[in-house]
Formats: C-alpha cells, structure tokens, sequence
C-alpha cells in the first residue's frame, strides 16, 4: 500500500509516518508546502522523515500560489469569519489537499493521509477538497483513528525512537501561515484568562510598540493590493513586510469566541497585521468606489464567502458563484489608501481614484455647491410615504 501523508515536520504528523507504516504495512511518502510558516527548513523536513523511514518526500514552495489563488480571493471578498477572523488557516487546506491529490495521481498511491484531530475543522477542510478533486481515493486521519493525545504521542514518540520537539512542554497549539498565525489550548481554554504575552510571535503589546505613527499606502488594482509606498510589490514580499510593520505597532491581536464547524465553541487567539491593514484598506476603497447598493449587497455576499471558506465548501458552486459577482463588482476597485498605524490601530487617513463615485461639488458645504437643496422637500414627502399613510391607518 502506498500513501500520500501531509507532513508538517511536527511531532504529530512524524508519529503519522510510524503509525501508518505499522498499521497499513505502507509505503509513506511526505508532502510539506511552504505557505510562509518562516522558520521552517523544507529541506530539514525532508531530511526528518526520511530519517523516519518515508520513502519518497516532495517539498513544494507554493506561497504565490498561495497568494494569488487563495489570499487575493478572500481580500476581495472581505474575508472575516463571523466578523473578525480573516480565514488564515482556513484557507490553506484546501491547498494541501489539491497537491494531496495531485501527487497521489503521480505516485500512483492508494491513499492519502493527514494529521488533524476528530474535534477540529481541519479534517473537513482537507477530507471535502480530496473528494471533490478524488472521489474513490481513500482518506485516513491517524490521530482520529486512534483518539491521538498529547501524553499518547509522547510516548509513542520514545518507544519508536522519534525526536521529541524542545517545545514539547508549550500547553499551546499554532499554526502559521503568510496570512495569520493561530494559537489555541492551554491556558486559554479559559475564556476569562487574559492570554499570557509570551503566546505572540508577530505583533508587539499596544504597551510596547512603538511611540511614534507611521504613515503607509497601498495601491490596489481591480481589488489586489500591488503596491506599498509608491513601490511596486509581489503579493508575498507586500503580506511579508505588513506583518512586520504592522506587528511593530501592535495591530492585528484578534481574541475571540469562535463558532467551530463541528458545533463547539472555541477560544482562539488570532495575529494577522497584514490581513487587518489590507482587509481595512480594501474595504475602504470599496465604499469610494463602489454604488450604495453594491456596498450594502457585497456585505452579505462578502459573510457567505468567509463561512464557506470556513467551512471547507471551497469546491461548493455557491462560492464560485460567489466569486464570479465579487470579480464583477471589483474591477472598479482600483486607486490607494492612506493609512496611519500606530498603537494597535490600522487607521485609514486617505485614499484616491480613479473610478471614484465621491463628487465634491455635490459634497461640499461652501460656494461651491451644486447640490439642488429645493429638490430635497420632494424626496423626503415620496421617500416617507409608506410610513406617512401607515401611521394614518393605525390613528
């Protein structure tokens, strides 16, 4: 038997090859994407599971692709799960899954594994994307099979001889990505425990960050950030420096209550600088250049997308459907925002373009104005109406 496994390098996922190769007498072969985790060596990765018996390894550094099939999407949709989380983890699984696929198709393999647990999303995310590419192709989730812990994958780690992380000790699970880092259990179990500042890796305290504002722009085209400070940038370097000037100053901490799709709630401690910059600039632009209607429909819109993405439904024809609307509305979306980070803020102080809907003569006040005021009195007697001749009914 031959098997496709989602390697991370991480205990849990070394423990998989071991555990498949005992349990399903397989073959396991390892696919490791680099999506912007940071510290991460592929080739040390490699170099660990073959040292624990993987027969063939891929490493595949897919952050472009990453960026432009998958982050660029949620920025045009405003991607926020239930109004805060910018589907960061989310998003990647089921980009795993199609390489999954796609190397199980080459390998010839009879299956495909993962690491996730039978309490978290994860399973969904990647199990709906592999049955949507590969129907008959078998799934196994060790850590679901054997209700993995964390004292069981100790000790199964020193029976088999498999190097313990010097981390192993951190009550904390987080997974990290060029759109968000996560980090849950532990601790923060207890909704009322204020997370310990040791937990954050990207964005300093709003106490500690830095004393002095710092003034940005952002360039977008058709609705896809391009540029930073008047300087022409790829996505991954434009999401790379954002979390790094924007965790300076203490922007993009998102502590939250989350409905989980297997029906329980969970705490979750989100850091996404560059998500919480763009996501606002963006937003920003849409309402200079978009209608009041389009504005006020893309809202729903823009909530349906993030629950599916969420929800793993990345295959689902309501999302394309989705996305074919989101790709009308922004190909007007283009110009720059202006914007001031400084002490946990992100906050927008200007933007232009092109395509803009804002008129000043309209806008303004002084002597400039060509707003026909006379034509107000009639709107509000035909917009009030309805109400008017209610309110005569009910006296």
């Amino acid at each position: 038997m031959k098997i496709i496994l989602a390697y991370s390098g991480g205990l849990d996922t070394s423990i998989c090859i071991k555990w498949l190769q005992e349990h399903y007498m397989a073959d396991v072969i390892t696919l490791t994407l680099e999506l912007g985790q940071g510290e991460n060596d592929l080739r040390e990765i490699e170099r660990k599971a073959e040292s624990l018996g993987a027969k063939k390894t891929y490493s595949l550094d897919c952050r472009e692709e990453f960026v432009q099939h998958y982050i660029n999407p949620a920025i045009m949709a405003n991607a926020l799960y239930e109004g805060r989380y910018p589907v960061a983890t989310a998003i990647t699984r089921p980009l795993i899954g199609k390489h999954l696929v796609r190397i199980a198709e080459k390998e010839g393999a009879d299956a495909v594994a993962h690491g996730s647990t039978g309490k978290g999303n994860d399973q969904v995310r990647f199990e709906m994307t592999i049955r949507a590419l590969s129907p008959d192709l078998k799934i196994i989730a060790p850590a679901r099979e054997w209700d993995l812990t964390r004292d069981r994958a100790i000790e199964f780690a020193k029976t088999e001889g498999i190097p313990i992380p010097a981390d192993i000790n951190s009550p904390y699970s987080t997974d990290e990505n060029l759109w968000g880092r996560s980090i849950e259990a532990g601790p923060l179990e207890d909704p009322m425990h204020q997370p310990d500042e040791d937990i954050y890796k990207w964005t300093d305290s709003v106490e500690n960050s830095h004393n002095k504002p710092e003034y940005i722009t952002i360039e977008f085209e058709h609705g896809i950030p391009v540029g930073l400070n008047s300087d022409r940038i790829n996505g991954v370097e434009l999401i790379k420096k954002l979390n790094d000037m924007g965790g300076k100053h203490g922007i993009g901490r998102i502590d939250m209550i989350e409905d989980r799709l297997v029906g329980i709630k969970s705490r979750e401690i989100y850091e996404c600088p560059a998500a919480t910059i763009i996501l606002g600039a963006h937003r920003d632009l849409e309402r200079l250049t978009l209608t009041r209607e389009e504005v006020l429909f893309k809202e729903i819109v823009d909530s349906m997308w993030a629950r599916l993405a969420y929800f793993g439904q990345w295959h689902e024809p309501l999302l394309h459907d989705l996305n074919s609307f989101i790709a009308k509305t922004q190909e007007s979306v283009s110009g720059t925002v202006r914007m001031k980070l400084y002490k946990g803020r992100a906050e927008i102080v200007g933007r232009e373009s092109g395509n803009s809907l804002y008129d000043l003569g309209m806008a303004t006040y002084d002597e400039n104005d060509k707003f026909n005021h006379k034509l107000a009195e009639g709107f509000i007697r035909l917009w009030g109406l309805p109400s008017e001749i209610a309110s005569r009914r009910r006296k």
